[in-house]
């Protein structure tokens, strides 16, 4: 019998935008969502107060990795930016190293918010890292990413 897959071994990051593969990326923070609560008291009832929903809020979601030849492929995307916003789907799967799916999200009408390059400084001679940082509207299904 094959032993099972360790999901605590290394995890890396693919991003496609309406199926277009902008590389794998190594760190992947801010899946995350919230849903705001408004109490409210009811007269008469003292043993509980009603916690009702009001909006759902998403946090902008930051990719990292080195320095790769993807990163144009990122540029061309931003720069897309200026000829008009369109919001495109976008699915995050994360892989394991054999490149099997750990899981996947599906991301509603991304927009990106925000790239830094590396800091290319030679006193300091880490590893080019580059962040990019995309807002969305909601998670959907991820699909066949």
């Amino acid at each position: 019998m094959p032993a099972p897959k360790d999901p605590g071994s290394t995890v890396f990051f693919k991003l496609s935008i309406d199926g277009q593969d902008l590389g794998l990326f190594n760190g992947c923070d801010g899946l995350a969502s919230e849903v705001e609560v408004e109490q409210r008291q009811e007269g008469g009832n003292n043993g509980f107060v009603w916690q009702l929903p009001t909006r759902v809020t998403y946090s902008t979601i930051r990719l990292t990795r080195p320095l790769t030849a993807d990163t144009s492929r990122v540029a061309a995307w931003i720069s897309s930016i200026a000829t008009g916003i369109r919001r495109p789907t976008a699915q995050i799967a994360a892989l394991r190293a054999d490149g099997s799916i750990v899981a996947q999200w599906g991301l509603v009408e991304v927009l990106p918010v925000r790239w830094q390059g590396p800091s290319l400084d030679p006193s300091s001679p880490g590893v080019a890292t580059e962040t990019l940082e995309i807002a969305h509207h909601g998670f959907t299904d991820a699909g066949g990413a």
